[in-house]
């Protein structure tokens, strides 16, 4: 059957609409997807609600700019798996790494942050060097920069790493002697002895800090390479503004 020319001439126009739906412009112009993981008090659930330091930061900045999108908790792993691959990803509260750098469009800085080797007040351990911990088992979160560091410096999982997918589970690892230290940040490891009902000045104890990862502007709010730049500049400059106006400063004396 021979179709008529303006038929052929609308066929022509929807396989042109259909291939320019698959391009690689139109895939950036995906909705956008926020991601993070349950760290408290910096992104965490209560009452079926994204919540945190981090959380009122982020939630702040897309006030500011006038955009709505929601926030989706998953294991880190999963997290940075999107970030990394999808586009159109923001995700919190990442570290600033060098070897991260350059796998990201970084936004900026969105919360401090002090990492330990903790270990229990009732088994301390002391080390004098990083070296040190070697002899030891040591909770990780999987993908998290804690973890990445240490593999970075040698340790391995399975060896000296015990791995998980919650920082909850590696507090009650250390609790109930599965490990002898945990690579944690301070805040979420006083919030998670608190959680506990317990005093962190008298449960933990700071084995070794982490100078290299450790900063006040030691989280961020990151995009994934496959953002469109408009995207990321308009949440960067939604950032400096809530910097300016004190609202970033207000959320941060509302938590630490």
């Amino acid at each position: 059957m021979v179709l008529p020319l303006n038929r052929l001439l609308m066929l022509g126009v929807l396989m042109l609409m259909a291939v320019g739906a698959l391009s690689p412009n139109a895939a950036a112009e995906a909705p956008l997807r926020i991601v993070t993981e349950e760290l408290p008090p910096y992104n965490m659930t209560q009452d079926g609600r994204v919540t945190g330091m981090s959380t009122e930061v982020v939630q702040a900045v897309l006030k500011e700019i006038g955009v709505e999108a929601p926030i989706h908790v998953m294991p880190w792993a999963r997290a940075y798996e999107l970030a990394l691959n999808e586009g159109n990803v923001l995700i919190y509260s990442i570290a600033r790494t060098p070897a991260r750098e350059p796998l990201f469009h970084w936004v900026g800085a969105i919360a401090p942050t002090r990492w330990f080797l903790y270990s229990l007040a009732e088994r301390p351990v002391k080390l004098s060097s990083l070296d040190d911990a070697r002899h030891y088992q040591i909770a990780t979160v999987n993908q998290d920069v804690g973890e990445q560091y240490l593999i970075a410096k040698g340790f391995r999982i399975g060896e000296q790493l015990q791995s998980s997918t919650k920082y909850e589970h590696n507090y009650r690892k250390l609790k109930v002697d599965h490990v002898e230290m945990w690579i944690s940040n301070e805040l979420n490891a006083q919030y998670l002895a608190r959680q506990n009902g317990e005093d962190p000045a008298k449960v933990l104890i700071r084995s070794l800090p982490i100078p290299d990862l450790s900063s006040e502007e030691g989280l961020s709010m990151a995009f994934s390479r496959k953002t469109p730049a408009e995207t990321v500049e308009k949440f960067r400059a939604g950032l400096e503004a809530i910097q300016r106006n004190g609202v970033y400063d207000a959320i941060l004396r509302k938590w630490l």
